[in-house]
C-alpha cells in the first residue's frame, strides 16, 4: 500500500518508517500526526484503537505518540468514512 498525507492527499514518497519531524514534500504538514495514524479512530476514548495512550489535542500536529503507526491508503482514500457508510446502509438494509 501507500503512504497518503492526511492534508493534501497526496502519495507520499517516503518506503521507511515516518520520523516525528517528517513534513509532507508538497504541503510541508507534520506528517508523525495521529490524522495518519491506522490507530486515529474519533468513536474511540481518546480517539484513538490503542487503550494506554496519552490524550493528545492537537492531532494534525506532529507529536511524541509510541504507538503511531501510519496508515496505508490510496489517494483520496478515506477507509474510516467508507466504513462508517457501509455500516449505515448495512443497518438499514430490508
Amino acid at each position: 500500500m501507500v503512504k497518503v498525507c492526511h492534508f493534501c492527499k497526496k502519495e507520499l514518497p517516503y518506503e521507511t518508517r515516518i520520523l516525528r519531524t517528517e513534513t509532507c514534500p508538497w504541503c510541508r504538514s507534520d506528517l508523525h500526526v495521529c490524522l495518519n495514524c491506522t490507530h486515529h479512530d474519533t468513536t474511540r476514548n481518546n480517539e484513538c484503537r490503542e487503550p494506554n495512550t496519552h490524550r493528545i489535542k492537537e492531532r494534525e500536529r506532529a507529536n511524541h505518540c509510541g504507538a503511531f503507526k501510519f496508515r496505508d491508503g490510496a489517494p483520496g482514500d478515506n477507509r474510516e468514512e467508507k466504513d462508517a457508510k457501509k455500516k449505515l446502509n448495512d443497518l438499514f438494509k430490508f
